[in-house]
């Protein structure tokens, strides 16, 4: 029994199949990790998401930013763009199934025997993991509600900043969907930064941290994520596990096998 865990495939499922085939996957005894992202950008996000959805119990997946603005454009709040190359995903018969299944997925998901947390983005640092597991099953939850498209509308903006016990209803949902799905770099305080997207040696702004650079409440714990697609799986942490190296954008696609801690890639096939 082994366990997988993909960086952001986003609609590159060529990719995905090629690397499952290089670790014989097995999804009667082995389990497939995905760090969200599934779909937007390459060329097949339907498939993707027919895969993950057949895999059932033995798949794990996390909301992404990209995979919450496809419930965003599913309900009308946004507009596809024709570099996000939806069409055939939009068009299917089977899309009120898929959404339906997107939106019983979870934003963090845990091993705990491994001691190991999975997120998009990452993990705020001054969060322990009781705050973690109770902001992100808040989200969860009201994903789940049929008002849900209330809190999609709601989150296209970066306020709050600032992590505060003291923040209520959709304010506080917003911070941990932003928290969880956006975040790349923190201020010295701790705010939320959403401009800079570059890799760490090139940000000019001595205020700024890499989130995983700050001391952590998690530190014992290995925090696996993606998003950041500048990292190219660079992190100087042993616990960190960067896992986005673009593949979408030319690069590659990365597995990362949790038992070996070995990183297996893909390069971009079409």
């Amino acid at each position: 029994m082994a366990n997988y865990f993909v960086g952001d495939i986003q609609g590159c499922n060529q990719e995905l199949q090629s690397l499952l085939a290089k670790v014989d996957f097995n999804p009667s005894k082995d389990t497939l990790w995905a760090v969200g992202d599934l779909v937007a950008r390459g060329p097949d996000s339907l498939k993707v998401l027919n895969f993950f959805e057949s895999l059932d119990g033995s798949a794990r997946v996390v909301l992404g930013n990209h995979d919450l603005h496809l419930l965003a454009i599913y309900n009308g709040l946004k507009r596809a763009k024709a570099s996000d190359k939806l069409e055939k995903l939009l068009a299917s018969e089977r899309l009120p199934t898929l959404i339906g299944w997107l939106r019983q997925q979870p934003l963090m998901q845990e091993l705990p025997e491994h001691k190991l947390i999975m997120t998009h983005a990452g993990v705020p640092p001054q969060w322990d993991l009781p705050t973690l597991r109770a902001e992100a099953a808040a989200v969860h939850m009201a994903l789940q509600q049929e008002d849900y498209f209330e809190l999609l509308a709601f989150m296209y903006t970066e306020t709050p900043e600032a992590w505060s016990e003291t923040l209520q209803g959709k304010l506080r949902l917003r911070y941990c969907i932003d928290a969880l799905t956006r975040m790349r770099y923190l201020h010295s305080d701790g705010r939320l930064d959403f401009k800079c997207k570059t890799p760490p040696e090139d940000c000019k702004e001595p205020d700024l941290h890499p989130w995983f650079e700050l001391p952590s409440r998690l530190e014992d714990h290995t925090l696996v994520f993606g998003h950041w697609a500048a990292l190219m799986g660079k992190v100087d942490h042993p616990l960190r596990i960067a896992l986005d190296t673009g593949c979408c954008w030319g690069e590659h696609l990365t597995l990362w096998h949790l038992e070996n801690r070995e990183k297996i890639s893909q390069k971009r096939m079409k």
